[in-house]
């Protein structure tokens, strides 16, 4: 359950003696303490969305006394304590995309670092939308030397000196014209359906544009742009004119966004990444931010990446997961995802294999037996092969016939002869096979599998306008006794030739 606490605080800022109100959320987490053994476990924490003192530099949040307590006395001992911030299950993960923001600044070096998230935005996984943080200058020094070199629009968009000297090199206004451009770019990209082309302009931008060298202007910019193939007109346009005492509906729409809604808090500190609507805390480098993003799909919809072994320790590969398995025919129930493992049965070529995936697994459906013969028994012996699965049966497994068993594990051959099944006249000679019997009878007489019984053959022939007539008479002889005597009259037409024999003389 997440907890969430509401305060009013007075954040200071360097550019002005003033105070505004914000307010920020500290929301119940996870963490994992992996070493020393005494001490593993997941225990609850806290994060803020306020951000921590300059002085800390790693990853921080608020845990009990007694874990802490704990954790001290583990250090006083020469204990190695390891600590790893859980993000896997406290960002939410409602279904298979991730919305993310980044918070940053034109001179912010992460953007380039971060490049790798592209991936992410260009195969639309993700719906990615960059901003940047703006103030704005108290109506009473708007015509201080500080709002007038550090603000934009008549005092209504300003940002911090980027090397806090008044009188020299770049002003905050340089940077809060450059954040602008950098929001029209992604506008313009995002209504032509390419908004991976932020991505490219900041990387490029960070490259070829460096503060150090003096190119951290507007002809260097454009020169970046036209390189990306974007309308330079629709960027101009949409920054409009920075020395208007008019507003910049891009700029107004970034300071509205900076204001916390629900549980996401204030933006206050650069850079910051906001994953499906909620404050990322950590390092901003590519393996943690894109474990953050991962974190944010739906259990099973996550994209291969988040799957690789830089990203995901895969469960599957000790002990199967605990999931069924099939060695023989290389096939398992188990399944890697971000958070763990899930045991599902298979589809192969197209067949699903239905059961539980703990502990069985069987294709069903058309053509299943193209699937590890369904999981049915097949065996062959003197070049005669068996199977005990059947196409047309959804599920399950049959012995054939000639065969008796459970149809999965063994198929036991039926002996025809000895138990009387088959071949029983009195002329008949019984003789098992594997699979099935063979059946010989007395003297002249034909045995005829189809009704089981052995049949007298009479020929003679009837010569009557060049056709054979066969005359052929059986005594059905059944397990009940001698039947009744039948007869059957065969005609045969006797193909005509021409001889004085088969041809009538006119």
């Amino acid at each position: 359950m997440r907890v969430m606490h509401g305060f009013l605080v007075c954040v200071w800022f360097v550019m002005n003696a003033g105070c505004c109100l914000g307010r920020f959320v500290v929301e119940k987490n996870s963490l994992r303490v992996t070493s020393p053994p005494e001490l593993r476990d997941t225990y609850e924490c806290a994060i803020g969305n306020f951000g921590v003192p300059e002085n800390i530099t790693v990853p921080s949040a608020l845990i009990s006394k007694s874990l802490g307590d704990n954790i001290k006395k583990a250090l006083f001992d020469g204990e190695m304590v390891t600590i790893n911030l859980d993000w896997r299950e406290c960002l939410p993960h409602p279904d298979d995309r991730v919305e993310y923001e980044f918070w940053t600044n034109s001179n912010d070096e992460c953007g380039p670092k971060c490049d790798s998230q592209i991936e992410f935005v260009k195969k639309g996984y993700t719906r990615f939308t960059p901003h940047y943080i703006t103030w704005y200058c108290p109506q009473a020094f708007i015509l201080s030397k500080q709002c007038q070199s550090q603000c934009i629009n008549n005092g209504r968009y300003c940002a911090p000196d980027p090397d806090g000297d008044f009188d020299r090199g770049y002003d905050g206004k340089d940077v809060v014209i450059q954040n602008l451009r950098q929001a029209c770019v992604f506008k313009v990209a995002k209504e032509n359906s390419k908004p991976w082309i932020w991505w490219d302009y900041v990387t490029d931008f960070s490259i070829r544009c460096p503060m150090k060298e003096n190119k951290y202007n507007k002809e260097c910019a454009d020169t970046v742009v036209k390189s990306l193939g974007v309308d330079l007109g629709q960027i101009d346009e949409c920054m409009g004119d920075p020395n208007a005492d008019v507003e910049n509906p891009i700029l107004t729409m970034e300071q509205e966004a900076q204001v916390g809604k629900g549980s996401r808090g204030d933006v206050t500190i650069l850079p910051t990444l906001l994953i499906n609507n909620r404050q990322y805390r950590g390092k901003l480098d590519k393996g943690a931010v894109l474990k953050a993003i991962c974190s944010g799909f739906e259990e099973m919809t996550e994209p291969a990446v988040c799957l690789s072994k830089d990203i995901e320790t895969n469960e599957c590969l000790e002990n199967n997961g605990g999931c069924w398995q099939d060695k023989a025919a290389n096939l398992t129930a188990c399944k890697g995802t971000f958070r763990g493992r899930v045991c599902e049965c298979p589809i192969v070529r197209g067949i699903k294999l239905s059961g539980d995936g703990y502990t069985h697994c069987e294709p069903s459906g058309a053509l299943h037996c193209g699937i590890n013969n369904g999981g049915c028994w097949r065996n062959s012996q003197d070049g005669r092969a068996y199977s005990a699965c059947v196409d047309d049966r959804t599920k399950g497994c049959m012995c054939p016939l000639g065969f008796r068993g459970d149809g999965v594990s063994n198929c036991e051959d039926v002996d025809e002869c000895k138990e009387k099944l088959a071949c029983q006249c009195p002329e008949g000679n019984c003789k098992n096979t594997w699979g099935s019997y063979d059946c010989t009878c007395n003297g002249n007489l034909l045995y005829m599998r189809e009704r089981d019984t052995c049949i007298i053959i009479y020929l003679f022939y009837i010569y009557h306008s060049c056709t054979w007539v066969i005359l052929i008479s059986w005594s059905s002889i059944l397990m009940l006794g001698l039947g009744p005597k039948l007869e059957l009259k065969v005609t045969v037409s006797k193909p005509r030739v021409p001889n004085s024999y088969c041809t009538r003389q006119p």
